[in-house]
């Protein structure tokens, strides 16, 4: 029998020009080989894989190139000719690349990139998750070295600023319920990975009257958030807008230039039979539901204020379970 939840659709499900909205998913695994990834994910495809260069294939499909790759610019991009190495790394030519290659696919994330999906598409991903797992796949609990990622990047229906706004802030309320879903392995937990905004920015978020054009709605961000490791990070979508502004504050060739948001906060823990990719989804959902709802996103700004008082109730009761119980009242969790 299937028990896996069904991948719930927002209302909003096509960007102001009238065209579906999509979403590209990142997903980082080990317990694989990488041959073995390309295998499975291939045939699950029903594609051929086509080698671009070491440890990076591309699988073309009717929704464009899905890639699987090894996580990690340094052995992706090995060459035992290069000079700068050791002369008796070097020397030992296609045999020290076998054991480089035995230890980077123990310790370094395999990853599968996604095209742009449409939204009424992403249940191939909790197909793909479920047979991935059958294969052997692992997530973040296997090993104290690993911190694997689900991560999704979601175009928005519009690039307004009021728009980005909304979203903002419905993320920012929603932080400790998120990461109390879906943020789970101790391994993430120690990494500045998946950190939150700076409350400076949050707190100008939240206010009322926030109404920033994109110029400050960036200068805002950028001013106390100039780095790539936040859970929920908008360089990418910086990038996109206004690319001389964002480098102004960030240089970072692994921005990629995108008009989504990039959202990092979930783990992977593919290879627990009650982790469900529809879950991390929905809750993005959730988020997306709040966020153009404005009589829900008002008052869930105003309790996030109100709870961020410090107040005699505010010491015995957190944020996260008032939030919980809020979401539960309106049928969300």
């Amino acid at each position: 029998m299937d028990n896996r939840t069904p991948c719930q659709m927002p209302d909003i499900m096509r960007t102001s020009d009238k065209k579906e909205r999509r979403v590209g998913v990142e997903l980082e695994l080990s317990g694989l080989s990488y041959d073995q990834l390309v295998f499975n994910v291939s045939d699950f495809l029903g594609a051929k894989p086509r080698l671009e260069s070491r440890y990076v294939t591309k699988i073309d499909t009717e929704f464009g190139e899905y890639t699987v790759e090894l996580d990690s610019e340094l052995v992706k991009d090995l060459d035992l000719s290069d000079s700068q190495l050791p002369d008796s790394i070097r020397e030992l030519g296609g045999q020290a690349l076998e054991v480089i290659d035995a230890a980077a696919e123990r310790i370094v994330p395999l990853e599968i990139i996604t095209p742009p999906l449409p939204f009424n598409e992403v249940g191939q991903i909790e197909a793909l998750v479920s047979a991935l797992r059958q294969q052997g796949a692992l997530g973040s609990r296997e090993s104290i070295y690993y911190a694997f990622g689900l991560q999704l990047n979601p175009e928005l229906p519009d690039l307004e600023p009021a728009t980005l706004v909304r979203y903002l802030q419905a993320f920012a309320a929603l932080y400790d319920w998120l990461k109390s879903r879906h943020q789970l392995d101790i391994s993430r937990k120690m990494t500045t990975y998946i950190e939150p905004w700076s409350s400076r920015f949050t707190d100008r978020l939240m206010t009322d009257d926030y109404a920033p054009d994109q110029s400050e709605l960036m200068l805002d961000y950028l001013e106390s958030n100039p780095t790539r490791n936040r859970a929920l990070d908008l360089l990418p979508l910086f990038a996109y807008l206004d690319h001389s502004l964002l480098n102004e504050y960030v240089q970072d060739t692994r921005i990629k230039s995108r008009p989504t948001l990039h959202y990092r906060l979930p783990d992977c823990d593919i290879d627990n039979p009650n982790w469900q990719f529809s879950d991390v989804w929905n809750d993005w959902v959730v988020l997306e539901q709040i966020a153009n709802n404005a009589e829900q996103l008002a008052e869930l700004r105003s309790r996030f204020r109100e709870a961020h008082k410090l107040s005699l109730r505010n010491l015995t009761q957190s944020w996260l379970d008032s939030s919980t119980h809020w979401l539960q009242s309106l049928g969300y969790a």
